[in-house]
């Protein structure tokens, strides 16, 4: 028998469409299981359960209103949740901290307001560790963020809540960002399409101030065509947004893309990584099965190195350290803060001007040179991370600040490079452990390059389908 939370974001909006069930349904059936079963996950860290009836019933309202149900929002009536790092007005917008657990935005971040556009509704807040600093969700302000597959294990960070809700079945699919590997890595570790927009394809207004440039915004779903609707309904470029992307050509959509045969590619593959880090033997062995896939499906695969040196790890290191540094906490605050966020902190506070306009220009360069190298790929493999999820508390544990930001970046020794070059970068769950495991293989595009990259990542889920493999909570 199939339950509601078993259909896809898709099959939902057309369910709507089609009168086969109801926004009102859909809202309910969630916030049940998020009552009955988030407790033991900690992926909400704020729910608007009221304001979610209210729009459900809204929906309703427009569909018995209209006489052309095409000129509906294409997602009417279809549950999400959005991160808590974005601004939802009169919403509690916490970052994950104590030091802003009491902070109400009066504006939407546009891709709320897109996503409402779009008929979508949301249930809440998901949660995200303090700043979205951290590759793994734990806070001050609620429970770790688990993972659905093994809740003595972390969903990744920093969407790490955005995951985990989506694995467990509490929405179809969410909102999250990705400074460093932040929607990819919490993907790869719940078994979901994670997807990395390319810069400025998702705008981040109205309140921009990422300065490094290295954030965007995108999609975690359980499908690649669920990804791709979300993404048509958000790259929807604004009057002032720094870094303007071109749209589609007319008549052409993120989810028509899908459908396309992506012809034949030129795909480079690699495992080495700038950081040097060390690779689980079930994640090497995914890879090399991933590569065998695509080369089956008609590909060229080739090997090639990473395309950014050792050198350019301490640049980005100056860049994420500034960005922490560059959150506006009131001083009698400061207190509040994790560990690491101080650690993070003081770093950056360390770095005067000129030092980060250097560190600005040295990754230029090195993203120029990443760039031309890839470019002689129409698309490049690499595991998303490169060990298994690891246990709640294993980046505390025992560790000094700088131990844990040590061991997040011997977990993700991928994904960074590709903030870096601002190129989409996807994460596909094609495969698990001995134990059941879930492990994400990454595969990245062209610049500005995410309709290719969808075809792409549609025709490997044909070939190794996951859309029916769930973790035991969702039975339940």
């Amino acid at each position: 028998m199939t339950r509601l939370h078993d259909l896809t974001a898709l099959e939902q909006a057309a369910a709507v469409r089609r009168g086969e069930v109801s926004p009102v349904e859909l809202v309910e059936h969630y916030l049940d299981r998020i009552a009955r079963l988030d407790e033991g996950i900690g992926a909400f860290v704020t729910l608007t359960d009221s304001a979610a009836r209210d729009q459900a019933r809204a929906a309703e309202q427009a569909l018995r209103d209209t006489d052309d149900p095409g000129r509906l929002p294409p997602l009417l009536g279809v549950p999400t949740a959005i991160k808590d790092l974005n601004m939802t007005a009169g919403v509690p917008t916490k970052l994950g901290s104590r030091a802003f657990a009491d902070w109400v935005p009066d504006v939407d971040d546009t891709v709320v307001t897109l996503l409402r556009a779009a008929g979508t509704i949301s249930l809440g807040k998901t949660a995200t560790p303090e700043l979205g600093l951290p590759c793994y969700t734990e806070t001050d302000i609620g429970p770790p963020a688990r993972n659905p597959w093994d809740t003595t294990r972390l969903a990744g960070g920093s969407s790490g809540g955005a995951a985990a809700a989506v694995a467990a079945g509490f929405v179809p699919v969410a909102q999250g960002s990705d400074g460093g590997g932040s929607i990819r890595i919490p993907a790869s570790v719940c078994g979901l399409v994670g997807l990395k927009t390319a810069r400025g394809r998702v705008s981040k207004g109205p309140l921009d101030l990422d300065a490094t440039r290295l954030g965007v915004l995108g999609p975690i779903a359980r499908t690649v065509r669920d990804a791709a609707a979300f993404l048509d309904a958000v790259a929807i470029g604004q009057p002032g947004d720094p870094d303007p992307v071109a749209p589609l050509p007319p008549g052409q959509t993120f989810l028509g893309w899908c459908d396309r045969e992506p012809g034949r590619l030129r795909i480079g593959r690699y495992l080495d990584s700038p950081l040097g880090s060390g690779l689980d033997p079930q994640v090497r062995d995914a890879w090399e099965r991933a590569g065998a896939v695509l080369a089956g499906l008609g590909h060229d695969v080739v090997d090639t190195t990473a395309p950014v040196p050792p050198e350019a790890v301490p640049a980005f290191e100056t860049l994420w350290s500034v960005s922490a540094a560059a959150v506006p906490v009131p001083a009698d605050r400061e207190p509040l803060l994790r560990p690491l966020t101080r650690y993070l902190r003081a770093r950056g506070n360390a770095i005067g001007g000129a030092q980060f306009a250097a560190a600005v220009g040295q990754l230029n360069v090195f993203a120029r040179r990443a760039l031309e190298q890839s470019a002689q790929f129409d698309a490049v493999l690499t595991p998303t991370v490169g060990l298994l999820p690891p246990p709640v508390g294993w980046f505390t544990d025992g560790t000094d600040p700088a131990g844990d930001f040590r061991r997040q970046k011997d977990f993700t020794p991928y994904t960074a490079i590709y903030n870096m070059t601002g190129q989409p970068a996807i994460s596909l769950p094609m495969y698990r452990s001995a134990e059941g495991l879930p492990i994400g293989m990454m595969l990245v595009g062209a610049r500005a390059g995410e309709a290719r990259l969808l075809a792409l990542a549609a025709q490997v889920e044909a070939a190794v389908p996951w859309a029916d493999r769930h973790p035991p909570v969702w039975d339940g």
